[in-house]
């Protein structure tokens, strides 16, 4: 049977009445406990590591930019609150020799001519959008002193029945997440960030979709898309996501025989 926006609404607003007794924060964390129930729960907070492989593509101005079989490396290390507790390593082509390296110390781009620093806004972007995505916040930073999880209440998103919570850590960040009310898992999330060029702020949004089961409970999304002030950014369809395959150190850290080289111009 095809529902209806009409009914999908009414699924909506049927959660209120048992959800009445409960406070805006209250119900918040709740709709985030549920979330991270149904991504894995134990399993999922038990990830060490992923390898997410497929196509990656990039836009400017909507417009295709650049397109890559591209191979994402992500490990997790000890939570250190309000910053981003994680490696991550994007390889390109299938060589895998270039790519992008993100760890405590900041951000590297990598060729066969050698390594470059990537400029600080990029640094910086990158731990911002970090400590504020919803899966890394599920994995990190659930129990961090300070965060806020205040419910704005049931609403449709795209004809789908969610639940919207603002999660706000105890620096006054915040990003605004969607969650679907029948699988309970994220499907949108939305944040505003200082542009420091034009003095207002952007809004960047990730959408999240085709969750699959990949290994022990797990779910992730294969198809991530992301948009800034309404503009196609990037998005990443993922062909197969690995967990828990005992990545290595050297994976996360500059190749030693590689040249520095001078930052962009």
């Amino acid at each position: 049977m095809k529902l209806t926006a009409s009914l999908l609404f009414s699924i909506a607003l049927g959660a209120l009445p048992a959800a009445a007794a409960e406070t805006a924060q209250q119900r918040g964390k709740r709709v985030v406990e549920e979330a991270l129930k149904a991504l894995g729960g134990g399993a999922y907070l038990a990830m060490q590591d992923r390898v997410e492989s497929g196509r990656a593509y990039s836009f400017y101005r909507e417009k295709l930019e650049g397109l890559s079989i591209a191979k994402i490396y992500t490990r997790y290390v000890t939570p250190v609150p309000g910053k981003p507790s994680v490696r991550e390593r994007q390889a390109f082509g299938k060589d895998e020799y270039a790519g992008i390296l993100f760890n405590e110390q900041g951000g590297w781009e990598i060729t066969f001519r050698g390594v470059r620093l990537l400029d600080q806004k990029r640094i910086d972007n990158w731990r911002d959008g970090t400590i504020r995505n919803i899966f890394y916040i599920l994995r990190q930073r659930l129990n961090e002193p300070g965060m806020d999880f205040y419910s704005r209440g049931s609403d449709l998103y795209e004809n789908l029945p969610v639940e919207i919570v603002d999660i706000t850590d105890a620096d006054g960040l915040t990003v605004t997440v969607y969650f679907n009310q029948l699988t309970k898992l994220p499907v949108r999330q939305a944040l505003k960030r200082r542009n420091l060029d034009y003095k207002d702020f952007d809004s960047e949004e990730t959408l999240f979709a085709k969750y699959r089961n990949v290994g022990g409970g797990v779910m992730w999304p294969l198809s991530i898309r992301r948009q800034r002030n309404g503009e196609k950014l990037y998005e990443m369809y993922s062909d197969s996501v690995q967990i828990n395959k005992n990545l290595k150190d050297d994976l996360f850290t500059l190749p030693a025989k590689l040249p520095v080289l001078p930052p962009s111009k």
